[in-house]
C-alpha cells in the first residue's frame, strides 16, 4: 500500500491536508474503482498545453492531465477507457469567473 493511500488507493484525510497545504485546491476524480487526484492548472500550464496541442487536442488533455496530477492510480493517465472518462470532466478544474466590461 502506498504511503498517504488506504487499502482502495484512496488518499487518507491527512495526505489530502499535506496536499492542500503545498498545491492550494485539490480534486479527486474517481473512474469505477480508482482514484486519482489533481491540483488546478495555473496559467503555466495551460498555456503550455495549448501550445503542445495545438493541432491536437488530446495532447492538450495529457499536458494538462500529466501536469496536474498529484497522485493516485496511473490506469487512470495510461489506459485509453480511464484517460478517456477522467478527460470529460477536465474542464471542470478550470474555473472561470465571470467579468464586466463596459466604456466609460
Amino acid at each position: 500500500m502506498e504511503v498517504g493511500m488506504d487499502e482502495n488507493g484512496k488518499a487518507t484525510p491527512e495526505q489530502i491536508a499535506i496536499w492542500k497545504h503545498n498545491y492550494g485546491d485539490v480534486y479527486e476524480v474517481k473512474v469505477e474503482d480508482k482514484y486519482g487526484y489533481l491540483k488546478k492548472p495555473d496559467r503555466k500550464i495551460l498555456s503550455f498545453a495549448t501550445s503542445v496541442g495545438q493541432n491536437d487536442p488530446m495532447k492538450f488533455n495529457e499536458m494538462v492531465l500529466n501536469n496536474c496530477w498529484i497522485d493516485g492510480d496511473n490506469d487512470l493517465k495510461n489506459k485509453d477507457e480511464y484517460f478517456f472518462a477522467l478527460v470529460a470532466k477536465m474542464n471542470e478544474l478550470i474555473e472561470i469567473k465571470e467579468a464586466e466590461i463596459k466604456k466609460l
